[in-house]
């Protein structure tokens, strides 16, 4: 298929969402509000599906059936990513509350961590296909590394975040001297001829980081579905550009889907799966769309119903206690903390 106007067409878009998110909207930092968030979440959504429908048309003028098939893959690519991206929010939380950030901060931090998303992804998606097109067994290590990464998150309940294991974290407090509190939307100030990083800095550090690793698992998922550049990276960008709006959507209900993490567990030793036998049967993708929103919507339903014995609400959490925590930076001998590194 001629990708060159669905790019035009998606580029366009996408710069001009950016734009008015950025430029118009929130422009002043400001604490973002659910009805704000849900509007959001539904523009992007109906954007993505928008734009499949318009690959649908515009793949069916290329050749008969081939629009069907560039959508199907698509749609599939977009809700595997969009599923594997609430993984993200889980971390988010913990970020922002070991940070104490903010609540007007919040979308500033998310919005230039999507951007780096996005560069990072399109990095890794060109290395992929070229690693796929020139050796063919790297699609079994993509396999073979994703059932192992679902074995491993399935058995890892929780999820904590240390800075001090975050080798860029490192490198910034080695490199700028950091301000002890919050600067407004600042990541840096110049103060006496001489530039600090602000907190806020460090935690866009951990957000970037914490997506590169994320990163490593939904590139090599999206290939058992299609290895088309055009289609992988087009359902990945629409997929993260919502994920800000999502965060603020779940942010007060996602501690309710604890069995998510097993659904996403499930979805990605499913898909390491199918790349392994890809030689041998190669399962059709409405199939693979079926089996993976089954799995999601199996661990959503069981989250809802079967009750948590004991949970501690995240209003738990002072905020002086987190705010004791970052300033902890700044001390050569802060304590160290099992956690998930970057």
């Amino acid at each position: 298929m001629n990708e060159t106007l669905p790019f035009i067409v998606f580029s366009v878009v996408v710069l001009v969402m950016m734009a008015l998110d950025l430029g118009i909207f929130n422009r002043n930092a400001h604490r973002i509000t659910l009805r704000e968030a849900t509007l959001w979440s539904i523009a992007w959504i109906a954007l993505s599906l928008a734009f499949n429908i318009g690959l649908y048309y515009w793949g069916n003028l290329s050749g008969p059936g081939l629009g069907k098939k560039i959508a199907l893959e698509f749609f599939t690519g977009y809700i595997l990513e969009k599923a594997l991206s609430v993984d993200n929010i889980f971390v988010f939380v913990l970020i922002f509350s070991y940070f104490s950030v903010p609540a007007e901060y919040q979308h500033k931090i998310l919005f230039w961590g999507v951007i780096g998303a996005l560069l990072m992804r399109a990095a890794f998606i060109m290395l992929g296909v070229a690693l796929i097109n020139n050796f063919h067994w790297v699609f079994y290590i993509f396999g073979g590394f994703l059932v192992y990464t679902g074995i491993k998150m399935a058995q890892h309940e929780e999820t904590e975040v240390d800075p001090e294991k975050n080798l860029f974290i490192r490198l910034c407090r080695l490199l700028f001297p950091i301000t002890k509190t919050y600067v407004g939307a600042k990541f840096f100030v110049l103060e006496n001829r001489k530039i600090w990083a602000t907190p806020l800095f460090l935690v866009l550090i951990m957000v970037e980081t914490t997506d590169l690793v994320f990163a490593l698992d939904s590139i090599p998922a999206i290939f058992a579905v299609t290895q088309d550049p055009f289609v992988v990276y087009t359902s990945n960008v629409f997929a993260i550009l919502g994920l800000r709006s999502l965060y603020f959507v779940l942010i007060g209900v996602i501690d309710k889907f604890r069995f998510l993490k097993l659904g996403l567990a499930a979805v990605l030793s499913f898909v390491g799966l199918k790349m392994l036998v890809a030689d041998f049967y190669k399962l059709p993708v409405h199939y693979s769309l079926l089996i993976i929103v089954s799995m999601l919507g199996i661990s959503i339903l069981a989250s809802l119903i079967i009750k948590r014995k004991s949970l501690v609400p995240a209003e738990d959490f002072s905020k002086a206690e987190a705010n004791g925590r970052w300033r902890s930076l700044f001390r050569r001998d802060s304590s160290k903390k099992k956690a998930i590194g970057s």
